[in-house]
């Protein structure tokens, strides 16, 4: 890992908290926590799990505006202005992220959930672990990227319009490509859950986020920096509470079959080493810089986490295998992401040779 130069107005974090870098960890804990507390104290979680309106849960709703609104607050969307200037290596990046990244995941959780699987995994389960698997691939990594990206020297203006921009398609793309996407995989989805979906996790966020930043800019780059420190620790107290809730109601599932998580992690990891590969020899194929190439790859191979666990719930339930298969993504993201940081920063030498 290596020290860079951050431009005016701070784009990029600072490297991983200890919080961050041990986030496989927490969320091992929140496993066991949340397992604990469902077989203990059953009764206390359907009371929770009842406290909805319209399908949307509103302790998960709450928890998730607080997980996902301070990353959306570090996003300009003034920085698609950048897009132009390196036009190759966003190409590579909106070619991934929404032309194969959720189609070749639909296809992996076709091959190994309905198929190879299959006579492991709960039989009424099987269409929603693929479901789930299709949420986590559809929404690109926000906020987390801005840090694989600096870990490896990534270009930070690069890194910052391309976020911007996948945001933007987000909001206009996700419904009608999870729509698509579960239609081909013969999953029923309900319309009108799903735009709901959307506008309380997508939407709304990001308007109240853009607005939060632009009252905080205001008061000067020092204000900003203050704020958002004290927000990143509610943002991961948000996420850790929302899967003690989560493993509460998929506890008795998990003891009943614990190779279950063992099992969806294997084409999720397929599909990240897979996708950052494509992207990063993408990126060397078109002539892009090593330090476009990287946050390009590491984009391409993350995903935003928080919005597909959302979704999962709204559409198919805390019990749902759906909601279980994107808290998997939860648990491997931190290091498999740390594992591509190693990989880009050890073949510079490789890529640059081109």
């Amino acid at each position: 890992m290596r020290a860079q130069c951050e431009p005016a107005g701070s784009l990029a974090p600072a490297p991983m908290s200890v919080f961050e870098r041990y986030l496989t960890v927490w969320v091992l804990l929140c496993i066991v926590v949340g397992i604990a507390l469902g077989q203990f104290l059953p009764s206390v979680f359907q009371a929770v799990g009842r406290m909805e309106i319209a399908k949307v849960n509103l302790p998960v709703g709450l928890l998730i505006w607080v997980m996902v609104i301070p990353m959306l607050v570090k996003v300009d969307f003034g920085a698609l202005g950048e897009v132009r200037k390196h036009a190759r290596g966003i190409g590579v990046t909106l070619v991934v992220n929404w032309l194969v990244k959720p189609f070749s995941m639909a296809f992996l959780g076709w091959l190994f959930i309905r198929h190879w699987f299959a006579p492991y995994l709960p039989a009424d389960q099987l269409d929603s672990y693929i479901a789930g698997l299709i949420l986590l691939a559809a929404a690109p990594c926000t906020a987390m990227v801005f840090v694989w990206s600096r870990l490896t020297g990534g270009d930070p203006l690069f890194t910052l319009s391309q976020v911007a921009l996948n945001d933007s398609i987000m909001v206009v793309a996700f419904a009608p490509l999870v729509a698509f996407l579960l239609g081909i995989s013969a999953i029923t989805v309900p319309w009108d859950t799903l735009l709901t979906s959307v506008v309380l996790y997508i939407v709304i966020p990001v308007v109240l986020a853009q607005w939060l930043r632009r009252s905080l800019l205001a008061k000067g780059q020092a204000m900003f920096d203050a704020v958002m420190a004290r927000m990143g620790p509610w943002s991961i107290a948000a996420l850790l509470a929302t899967l003690v809730l989560l493993f509460a109601f998929q506890g008795e599932a998990i003891l009943q079959q614990p190779l279950v998580i063992a099992l969806l992690a294997v084409p999720i990891l397929i599909q990240v080493f897979f996708n950052a590969g494509l992207a990063y020899w993408l990126n060397r194929a078109v002539g892009e810089k090593h330090n476009i190439a990287c946050p390009s790859a590491l984009i391409g191979a993350s995903n935003f986490f928080e919005l597909a666990v959302a979704a999962a719930i709204s559409l198919f339930g805390f019990h749902s295998g759906a909601a279980l298969a994107t808290v998997v993504g939860v648990l491997i993201e931190v290091p498999v992401m740390l594992l591509v940081v190693h990989i880009v920063n050890r073949s510079k030498g490789w890529y640059e040779r081109a």
